[in-house]
């Protein structure tokens, strides 16, 4: 049995953002919070590819994303704020932060770029890919094995591991290595999922 985190976030959360809803605080509003956070992270990262210090821009930022995408969920959902351009922003800053946030870690001194844009653009089509099966009439694909959060959590670990100092090597091209497998698994398994669910709902009751 697996524990869902989302309901006991919500719960605490739900108080923060009625009152950001009271003071006119909008579910868009988050959204493109989360996008300039990401944005501004990876810049930072990006001009001081040597220092160690922005590296931990990369969880924090993770985190408090996090929280924020449990935000603008309960003002879209439970505060009348639920639009069209909503859905499209959501999908849009979440591939845009994404990219944003991890692609400079390629600039790290040793980081192995070659493994790493690999690694965010195969992220993106995971998460295209998802999004597609929208187009062809079944719910937004899922399916793991490394999907955003698991993802995130990669990126996350990398950075800490070398703000903290410890040189990149193979224990990070063999990291990587595997999470590009999984990446595949993840985009062929989306695919394969909702193609199965097209071809059910075809079938002749």
């Amino acid at each position: 049995m697996t524990w869902n985190s989302k309901p006991y976030f919500q719960k605490r959360l739900r108080p923060l953002t009625a009152v950001l809803a009271t003071v006119g605080v909008t579910a868009n509003q988050v959204t493109c919070t989360t996008m300039v956070l990401s944005l501004v992270a990876g810049a930072i990262i990006l001009a001081l590819p040597e220092a160690r210090w922005p590296l931990f821009l990369v969880p924090a930022v993770l985190a408090v994303r996090a929280v924020f995408n449990h935000i603008d969920g309960l003002l879209a959902c439970e505060h009348g704020m639920k639009t069209d351009l909503g859905a499209i922003l959501n999908e849009i800053s979440d591939v845009v932060s994404d990219a944003a946030l991890y692609l400079p870690l390629a600039a790290v001194p040793g980081a192995p770029a070659m493994l790493l844009v690999p690694m965010v653009a195969l992220g993106l089509i995971a998460e295209v890919t998802g999004v597609v099966a929208l187009r062809i009439g079944v719910e937004r694909r899922e399916d793991g094995p490394l999907g955003k959060k698991p993802r995130g959590l990669v990126f996350a670990a990398t950075a800490i591991v070398l703000g903290l100092g410890v040189a990149p090597g193979p224990w990070l091209d063999g990291a990587l290595m595997i999470a590009l497998a999984l990446l595949v698994l993840t985009i062929f398994r989306r695919a394969r999922g909702a193609l199965a669910q097209a071809n059910a709902r075809c079938l002749p009751a």
